[in-house]
């Protein structure tokens, strides 16, 4: 795959329209150490002649591309945005465009950097640099939106897993709840039922006797008994008597 092109035209002359000799001065000083990529430099001399120029075309373009080799892409598309505003050259109108994007690409501002790439190719249709930077950055918004859909997708799937995660450790927590009551209530009616027996084996059941009362009843009839056949003798004996003769 073709590596996408970041590429600066460059407008390092001064116009001969220009009357300021200190303008001149300062582009071609600045020129020569953006050349020996001494940048800060480079962006010092361009400020200048800005300061100093009637046109300030020339120096603004040339300081957009001083400040985007020291990634101060905010600044430096400022600078183009002047350019491609202020000029009535389709030319530098379109380069300046197309170093806007760059920029804005750079800035990982992909939606602002594909309508600089079409503004460009509006004023320079032929532009295969700009056409190529334009495929790349739509192809790269493209890949973004899918990460952005794919991320999306798995915190979803990530929130429902969790949400089931949660319904399944509530389930869990009510069922040990519930067989934990059911437990307690199987060893409460256990106790109530071992206290019921207990309490009948300590009280006497209606119509039932211990062993000693029914052995001391069997003794009391027993000597009833005695008693009453000890007297039935007696009573037959009286008859079974003869009274002795009485004595005249």
């Amino acid at each position: 795959m073709k590596k996408v092109m970041i590429l600066l035209t460059g407008l390092f002359l001064a116009s001969s329209a220009w009357a300021q000799q200190h303008a001149r001065k300062y582009i071609h000083e600045g020129n020569r150490a953006y050349d020996q990529k001494k940048y800060p430099n480079a962006e010092v001399d361009y400020r200048q002649a800005r300061d100093v120029a009637k046109n300030t075309v020339v120096p603004d373009y040339n300081l957009g591309t001083a400040l985007y080799k020291q990634k101060k892409y905010d600044k430096a598309a400022e600078d183009f945005l002047s350019v491609a505003e202020k000029s009535n050259k389709n030319k530098e109108k379109a380069d300046a465009f197309y170093n806007l994007g760059n920029t804005l690409l750079q800035a990982k501002k992909i939606d602002e950097s594909i309508t600089a790439y079409k503004n460009a190719l509006k004023y320079n249709p032929d532009d295969m640099d700009a056409k190529y930077n334009l495929l790349y950055a739509m192809k790269l918004k493209k890949k973004q939106q899918q990460q952005k859909k794919n991320k999306q997708g798995k915190n979803q799937n990530q929130q429902n897993k969790n949400k089931q995660n949660k319904q399944n450790q509530q389930n869990k927590q009510n069922k040990e709840q519930q067989k934990q009551q059911q437990q307690n209530q199987q060893k409460q009616a256990q106790n109530q039922q071992q206290q019921k027996k207990n309490q009948q084996k300590q009280q006497p059941q209606p119509g039932k006797i211990s062993k000693q009362d029914a052995e001391r009843l069997l003794q009391a009839l027993a000597n009833d008994e005695k008693k009453v056949q000890a007297k039935v003798k007696k009573a037959k004996a009286q008859q079974k008597r003869v009274k002795s003769a009485i004595n005249w």
